[in-house]
């Protein structure tokens, strides 16, 4: 059994903590007020700041990011982060741009984490479409990623990263069964694309989710951006109607608190 503490510091960013290992996802550490380019005109502002300051965060052993090339996976501050922090696993392409203690993935290649008196940690890229099909030139390479180590409850740890339902991503739920599922929601739409959508909206995740019946599902990025069109009122409304087995299974984490869940 092991127990695993989340803390959601906003948007994807969650420090993950058990055994002796801390991870931390797509690290965004910036002042809110700033408007950043997401590139082909399109455009977002940062709506509100980080429950905790890099500062206030332990020695980090590895840093799973993503993508690199949206600001709001990884922003200035994260950016800075990245130095003092042990290793970073990202897209191949993104360690490409980003150098040093880099890990680059695609999706269904591993990775692992070793050290003395911790369990090993296999890092699985799983696949992200980050877009309407064909998108990808536009919109770049982005994995998610699924964690798995000894004495594991409920099956993997699944962290979705920024993607729309498609056909990949049903079929990642299926192989991996995960048990708990950090899950990048919001719905993102931008004005000059009109309804075309860059990630999985609360529908999307009832029907993924669904499927695999998780024992956890806690939502993340989907709040904090003007990008966001589905804020935790809209997802939770969604859900009304969900199965009871989904409804139990969500767990919304109150930034900056640390949650601890069996995994």
């Amino acid at each position: 059994m092991s127990e695993v503490r989340f803390t959601h510091i906003g948007g994807p960013t969650v420090l993950i903590e058990f055994e002796g290992w801390r991870l931390l996802t797509d690290p965004t550490f910036d002042a809110p007020g700033r408007t950043y380019a997401f590139g082909w005109g399109t455009s977002s502002r940062k709506l509100t700041g980080p429950a905790l300051p890099p500062d206030a965060l332990p020695p980090l052993d590895a840093v799973l990011l993503t993508h690199d090339h949206h600001s709001d996976n990884l922003d200035d501050a994260g950016r800075t982060l990245l130095v003092g922090a042990g290793v970073t696993i990202t897209t191949r392409s993104g360690a490409r741009r980003l150098g040093g203690a880099t890990r680059g993935l695609k999706a269904g290649q591993s990775t692992r984490l070793e050290a003395p008196g911790r369990p090993p940690i296999e890092i699985t890229a799983t696949p992200c479409r980050h877009g309407p099909p064909l998108s990808r030139p536009i919109v770049g390479d982005v994995i998610g990623f699924a964690l798995t180590w000894p004495d594991q409850d409920h099956g993997a740890l699944w962290i979705t990263g920024d993607t729309v339902l498609h056909p990949a991503l049903h079929k990642t739920a299926a192989d991996l069964d995960p048990g708990t599922i950090l899950l990048h929601l919001g719905g993102v739409q931008f004005p000059l694309t009109g309804p075309l959508r860059y990630t999985m909206t609360a529908a999307d995740a009832l029907d993924l989710g669904g499927a695999i019946d998780p024992v956890t599902v806690l939502p993340v990025h989907y709040e904090g951006w003007q990008h966001f069109q589905e804020g935790q009122e809209a997802i939770t409304d969604a859900w009304a109607d969900a199965p009871a087995a989904f409804t139990r299974a969500v767990t919304w984490l109150t930034p900056g608190t640390p949650h601890p869940i069996t995994v």
